[in-house]
């Protein structure tokens, strides 16, 4: 079917069911004599008779009523599927899927999405973790979610978490049996939870910074993970002190279940950024969600920052 049957076919029907040119071309946006001629092109093309007029009157023929009879389903689903992606632009609603580094599942959506999806009961979240960067068109997703240097060139980058403090803590039984450290260079005489980026990767000295003084310390330890909530799990379990970041152990610590030591070493680690393809016609869904990210105030202007160790390369 060529897109200008589909055109003349609707407006057939508006013909029908106004029976008066004037009134149908009104609906429209045409002018009746424009909609007379669309309707003796469709005739001559088909060959038969649709609607009997006068100067005076409009009918539909007996062949118009049949095929108007076929007609009306097909039409009414067509305006239905249109008034349905109208909906969609102006409200949050159907399947939003993101794909997203484990830190920022954690530390970005975790603490909003139960009121992100109490706010629109229409919504579907499906959130997919990986550290692989991948295609996130090609695989369907919406948006992704991860470090600057994740966002491919062509795509919009969003600033949802900015420069993040590192938290260094530990149980409060690990240090009453240990003094806490003062400085990063006592972390020589403690058990600390060690971590690999990748299963088989380099373990990563722990970076430090103050007074634009920064050092690495090659930190030892029972346990190693290459999981960010593992390496806060084992703090808990008093198996050692961790490294990590404030979104992940402030609960912990403001229930008491961890201790912050080194807070004035602990330097900023870069940003976390959600990027989608293209500027315009942005989803109302995913526009909710960077809206709802926004407003928790998890956002801040960049400042100066060390590259992301819980981020695999």
């Amino acid at each position: 079917m060529e897109r200008a049957d589909l055109a003349e076919l609707t407006a057939f029907a508006a013909v029908a069911d106004h029976l008066s040119f004037r009134a149908a071309a009104s609906q429209l946006g045409v002018t009746p004599s424009a909609l007379s001629h669309s309707m003796r092109q469709l005739e001559e093309r088909l060959g038969v008779r649709l609607l009997n007029r006068t100067t005076r009157s409009v009918s539909v023929s007996d062949a118009g009523l049949r095929l108007l009879e076929r007609l009306r389903p097909a039409i009414n689903e067509i305006a239905g599927a249109l008034e349905d992606l109208n909906q969609e632009r102006q409200r949050p609603m159907g399947r939003l899927r993101i794909y997203s580094i484990h830190l920022a599942a954690a530390a970005v959506i975790a603490p909003i999405w139960g009121r992100f999806l109490s706010t629109y009961p229409e919504v579907h979240l499906e959130l997919a973790v990986g550290g692989a960067p991948i295609d996130i068109v090609a695989k369907g997703f919406d948006a992704g979610i991860g470090p600057r240097d994740r966002v491919p060139a062509d795509m919009i980058a969003v600033l949802v978490m900015g420069p993040m403090k590192v938290a260094v803590v530990g149980a409060p039984t690990y240090f009453a049996r240990q003094r806490p450290p003062r400085t990063p260079d006592d972390l020589v005489r403690h058990t600390c939870v060690q971590y690999r980026r990748e299963a088989d990767g380099d373990v990563f000295a722990w970076p430090f910074e103050r007074n634009r003084k920064s050092q690495r310390i090659a930190v030892d330890g029972r346990v190693m993970v290459n999981d960010a909530d593992l390496a806060v799990r084992a703090a808990v379990d008093r198996l050692g002190i961790a490294y990590t970041i404030e979104a992940l152990a402030g609960p912990l610590l403001r229930s008491g279940q961890l201790v912050r030591v080194l807070e004035d070493w602990s330097p900023l680690i870069e940003g976390l950024f959600l990027y989608y393809p293209g500027r315009r016609q942005v989803p109302a869904t995913l526009r909710a969600l960077i809206d709802m990210i926004r407003t928790a105030g998890r956002s801040a202007p960049a400042k100066r920052s060390l590259k992301n160790p819980f981020t695999k390369d």
